[in-house]
């Protein structure tokens, strides 16, 4: 490979690793995981007032709390498990 070719594919390598890296960080943002919990929680109300069940908008709550929790200890887990399969 010539220099401009070995240069180009370098710019390509930081490129895509900043992608990844924006990607990454918006998988595990606080931000993220309260937007899914918000949709979560509208999605659970339809269902509940469709399905004519008591009280959707309080009821549905419970579930959308649950995944909010759900993914904040995941991290907690994650941790234990890499160093479980590292050693």
């Amino acid at each position: 490979m010539k220099l401009g070719e070995l240069e180009k594919e370098i710019k390509k390598v930081k490129v895509r690793n900043k992608r990844v890296e924006a990607d990454k960080a918006w998988e595990t943002s606080f931000i993220r995981r309260f937007l899914v919990a918000v949709l979560t929680y509208f999605v659970i109300v339809l269902f509940f007032y469709f399905a004519e069940l008591p009280k959707p908008f309080v009821n549905s709550i419970v579930p959308a709390l649950a995944f909010l929790l759900s993914t904040l200890t995941l991290s907690f887990f994650k941790k234990i498990w890499m160093k479980r399969y590292s050693s």
